[in-house]
């Protein structure tokens, strides 16, 4: 069959259109409300960073379409991983994170959970701990508070959020490290915790800074040591535990994540969405005034560090005796 010049041409003009050609896929965009589900309650470190993420993203008009944050803190994470895991639209639906991102899957295997299967979007920042009693305890030094709580027993209350999650493994840390026998009660959300505290309806807890902060400016509460590796700039005569002989330190990520089905595309979009509002003055000066720690992390980078992690808490859960 012969083809004249002309009819050559109009085939390479419809190939152009088309017809006979795949088209280059089209970048992602949002085209609904993204459902920000939020694995704690209200108030705590992921609450505040999740709305402040959104607050960011609306003022600099970053997206097309607005995060909605959504709490879900049951199960200490389990309704929140579920959710996310069998989310309906799975383009439209990121979660921020805590560590139960990785405890909670361990201790609950009945929910079919794996958090390596969830997208890698990005990992903000690592969060940080310390131990707060109030001022009316009398207790001003670390060294006081292990001898008070030795004497006391049980009846001294560590509240902290979730069951064998963040704040009780740190607290099985202190119990085990320093011969302590307290009593560990859980809450939903860290700033729960840290109106406990000051409200003098527990002894004590490892709430990170932005959730005690408030109370820790009004003169309510003390920090007594802290879970890093040096000294933190907004508390500087908090020692650091390694200070005190114990080479510990516990961070928590804050890192947002995808569902285990979204899309390459729906990936690549919010990757570059929250690099911009990491970027942004906004989130900078957050992270200093917090004590936040790390640097922006995603894709391989982030899964190889979730899996590094994933690996400390298994262990730090056999050794509670809980996995």
């Amino acid at each position: 069959m012969k083809f004249s010049r002309r009819s050559l041409l109009g085939l390479a003009v419809l190939a152009g259109l088309g017809f006979g050609a795949t088209a280059p896929a089209q970048a992602f965009e949002p085209v609904k409300p993204v459902d920000f589900i939020i694995m704690a309650g209200k108030g705590g470190g992921a609450d505040k960073m999740a709305r402040l993420m959104q607050t960011i993203v609306e003022k600099h008009n970053m997206a097309s379409k607005p995060l909605i944050p959504v709490n879900k803190p049951g199960g200490s994470g389990a309704e929140a991983l579920v959710h996310v895991q069998n989310a309906k639209d799975q383009d439209h639906t990121i979660m921020v994170t805590l560590n139960s991102f990785y405890t909670t899957p361990m201790r609950q295997p009945g929910l079919g959970v794996d958090s390596l299967k969830f997208a890698p979007i990005a990992r903000m920042a690592e969060d940080t701990f310390l131990l707060w009693v109030h001022k009316d305890s009398g207790l001003t030094s670390f060294e006081q508070w292990v001898d008070h709580v030795k004497s006391v027993g049980d009846k001294w209350v560590m509240g902290g959020t979730g069951k064998l999650q963040e704040d009780q493994l740190i607290t099985d840390f202190l119990m085990a490290n320093f011969g302590l026998k307290m009593k560990y009660v859980p809450y939903k959300g860290g700033g729960t915790v840290a109106k406990q505290v000051a409200g003098k309806h527990i002894n004590s807890s490892v709430n990170n800074p932005s959730e005690i902060e408030g109370f820790f400016r009004a003169g309510t509460v003390l920090p007594l040591v802290s879970f890093t590796g040096e000294r933190l700039e907004m508390f500087p005569d908090a020692p650091t535990m390694k200070e005190k002989g114990h080479d510990f330190a516990y961070y928590m990520q804050r890192s947002v994540v995808g569902a285990p089905g979204m899309s390459q595309e729906a990936q690549d979009y919010y990757t570059a969405l929250f690099k911009k509002v990491y970027d942004s003055a906004e989130w900078q000066d957050y992270r200093k005034k917090k004590s936040l720690r790390g640097e922006f992390l995603t894709g391989d980078d982030l899964r190889d560090y979730w899996k590094v992690n994933n690996e400390t808490h298994r262990a730090m859960l056999a050794k509670m005796g809980a996995s």
